[in-house]
């Protein structure tokens, strides 16, 4: 054996190196002592010297996992083995969580930070494979609050330096529309209300479609949004029978929670559609509102890139138009002044009215701002006037000399002594 060990029963130097259990250790070849059982080294320097190391000075001190970490490090296994995620996902996640769990920020944090801090790192790696996974549904197996687990899902992000590309809306819906208790009877949903769930999925993907292209998805939360489009697809389907149900009895029955703005994103689909059907000549005469039109969504779906073009006009384009217009309209008003009787019965000057422009709520809608109060000026005319500024005041040579005979006379008021 390199080093000139010996064994301390026999003396002998013949020590080979033996692994029993996973541990190797070196045992003499001639007697079968053991000579190295229990002692911890750092390289096989030590051991071929057979020095003793302490365990503060050992490589276990700094392979140490603390108890915080390895809870979380089951929790995220657990987590991936609810999700039924594939094993690499599960590795990934891990892989994250060790690198997160290395920063100071993250292991002095509070223990719900920590909670949450498990759902991030399987989240981030669900959406870096494109695993259709919402940060709703992480945090209500978690029981975590929202804006305690967007906020450390953006920190880790930022902290660790990824790449997490945006979920696929089309995912999402089929995801989200799945947990939906409407496509078989039981017993809290009767005959009449169960839906195929093709079917159902495809009008929803369509409706949340024209919802993209008119703006109602950009920087919104997209669950309220399908919501809104699952609901008036799954009435449109058999609107007969259930144009009387709510969109809060509709989420009780599909056992799904109502979110907030679901009723804001569902008056701005309707009036959406509305505006489309007012495009097609024979919905116009039915004069149609925001509940009977649910009946046509088919048919505005089938045509809605034409009918979103006919209805909305973009924003930057209509300006050109604008100009164009009335360039001609003034090269066009002599002639229409030498037109005769018959053209007075027509609305002379007026024109069809205007498409609506295809602008985001927030612009066709900006919030009110604050007036700023100014000032209330106290200026009466009765100041003095300093002789800096009295400069701009002189408008003519006379005004000048008189100016200058009061300076000499003031002057000499000044220096004449007073009477005793």
């Amino acid at each position: 054996m390199p080093g000139g060990g010996r064994c301390p029963d026999c003396g002998s130097t013949e020590l080979v190196e033996d692994s029993h259990y996973s541990q190797s250790q070196l045992v003499c070849s001639d007697c079968g002592c053991v000579v190295t059982e229990g002692v911890l080294t750092t390289t096989f320097t030590d051991e071929g010297n057979l020095r003793e190391v302490t365990y503060s000075r050992s490589t276990g001190e700094s392979e140490q996992v603390s108890r915080s970490e390895q809870r979380g490090l089951r929790r995220v296994r657990d987590l991936c083995r609810v999700l039924q995620l594939p094993p690499t996902f599960e590795d990934t996640a891990i892989a994250y969580y060790q690198q997160a769990y290395r920063h100071s920020g993250i292991r002095a944090a509070r223990l719900q930070k920590k909670e949450v801090l498990v759902g991030c790192c399987v989240l981030i790696t669900c959406r870096q494979h494109n695993w259709p996974l919402t940060m709703g549904t992480i945090c209500a197996l978690l029981y975590a609050d929202l804006d305690v687990f967007s906020g450390t899902y953006m920190q880790i992000v930022k902290l660790l330096g990824l790449d997490v590309p945006s979920l696929c809306l089309a995912d999402l819906v089929k995801t989200y529309c799945s947990s939906f208790k409407l496509f078989q009877v039981s017993a809290s949903v009767p005959a009449k209300y169960v839906e195929d769930k093709d079917k159902m999925l495809s009008r929803t993907l369509q409706l949340v479609e024209l919802a993209n292209e008119t703006w109602l998805v950009t920087g919104r939360h997209p669950l309220p949004v399908i919501t809104a489009a699952t609901f008036l697809a799954w009435q449109s389907l058999q609107p007969s029978d259930r144009l009387t149900c709510s969109l809060a009895r509709f989420c009780k029955l599909a056992n799904v929670d109502l979110p907030y703005p679901a009723a804001s994103r569902l008056q701005e689909l309707l009036a959406v559609l509305l505006r489309m059907a007012d495009q097609l000549a024979w919905l116009q005469v039915l004069k149609l509102d925001k509940r009977s039109v649910v009946k046509y969504i088919g048919d505005l779906l089938q045509h809605r890139h034409m009918l979103i073009r006919m209805a909305f006009r973009n924003g930057t384009a209509e300006t050109e138009e604008e100009k164009e217009q009335q360039g001609q309209g003034q090269e066009q008003k002599h002639g229409e002044e030498e037109v005769g009787d018959s053209s007075l019965d027509l609305c002379k000057g007026k024109r069809p009215a205007s498409p609506a422009l295809l602008l985001p709520p927030c612009m066709l809608k900006p919030p009110k701002r604050i007036c700023p109060v100014l000032p209330v000026s106290t200026v009466t005319g009765d100041e003095n006037i300093s002789d800096s500024e009295i400069e701009q005041y002189l408008r003519t040579p006379q005004e000048v000399r008189d100016f200058e005979r009061a300076q000499a006379a003031s002057r000499a008021s000044t220096s004449v002594p007073n009477p005793p």
